[in-house]
């Protein structure tokens, strides 16, 4: 069986995407999941260096694999079977660039996230943000009702951002590195799951 894609994307690719990159190719492999990783950033510096408490963050875990930043492409994006961001506004910035990756595109917390009425809701916003998108790509104006629509499901969402420690401390990346943790046993449990259907 072919290893499954999953591309992280965050802001600069310092923080929290290498962060989620390197602990899932640990977590992964620990537990005999196949999988090939990546991580980019929306508005990364090519090949800038992560951050020295990122990195002391992978350390801990036994990650030394030396990591660079790669800036958010087509390439990567077509490479990637599953596109998982690190907050909504990266998600919406992946789906305005790149719409027709919008099937493959969750935040990271919203794609383990088990309720399925979230779920219903989180799809009806993708297709309509997606269809927005693409009425503004051709001039045209979206419908009122789609944006309405798209007012009321934001409101009713909960919130799927992973924190930002970004000029924060040790321990602020300690936390996030802890909340990505979190989520990515949440992510290989569902992976193992299909899997083994």
């Amino acid at each position: 069986m072919k290893a499954k894609h999953i591309l992280f994307v965050c802001t600069g690719n310092t923080c929290r995407s290498p962060m989620a990159e390197g602990l899932l190719r640990q977590m992964a492999k620990q537990r005999g999941v196949q999988l090939e990783v990546r991580s980019a950033g929306v508005a990364a510096m090519p090949g800038s260096p992560i951050s020295r408490h990122a990195e002391a963050v992978l350390r801990d875990h036994q990650i030394s694999e030396r990591m660079t930043s790669s800036a958010l492409d087509r390439n990567l994006v077509e490479w990637a079977d599953l596109i998982l961001t690190l907050t909504g506004s990266h998600k919406s910035h992946v789906l305005r660039t790149f719409p027709d990756a919008y099937e493959r595109t969750h935040t990271l917390k919203e794609y383990v996230e088990d309720d399925p009425h979230v779920h219903d809701d989180l799809e009806e916003l993708d297709s309509l943000s997606a269809s927005v998108e693409l009425s503004r790509a051709l001039g045209e104006t979206p419908e009122a009702s789609s944006r309405q629509r798209m007012i009321e499901l934001r409101q009713r969402i909960p919130m799927f951002d992973i924190s930002d420690p970004f000029g924060g401390s040790r321990e602020d990346y300690d936390a996030t590195a802890a909340e990505i943790r979190g989520a990515l046993d949440r992510l290989l449990d569902k992976l193992e799951h299909k899997q083994q259907r």
